[in-house]
């Protein structure tokens, strides 16, 4: 893991592009369905997410989770010839258990 430490209640996500294969055996690229969520482990967490009242809200992700997001929510970085996509909390639609 580079040594990347997200902030406020952003989550460092290593991203896990799916193959669709159909039932007589074509396989489908993940860039047919632009709007199909994503899924990848979470590498890294921040702290959480400051309210207006000045408490912190800690986040609910943790590393090591399995999260599904949407396609557009998260932001790509490349670190040290790694891919990571960066995301809010808001961002992840479900943990996958």
């Amino acid at each position: 893991m580079s040594k990347l430490q997200p902030t406020s209640d952003h989550i460092i996500v290593k991203a896990v592009n799916d193959e669709i294969t159909s039932k007589s055996g074509i396989v489908i690229p993940d860039t047919a369905n632009k709007e199909r969520p994503m899924k990848g482990e979470v590498i890294a967490v921040g702290p959480g997410k400051i309210l207006d009242n000045g408490e912190l809200r800690k986040m609910e992700i943790k590393k090591g989770d399995k999260v599904l997001f949407t396609k557009y929510g998260p932001t790509e970085v490349k670190v040290d010839g790694d891919e990571y996509l960066v995301l809010n909390e808001s961002d992840v639609l479900a943990i996958i258990l």
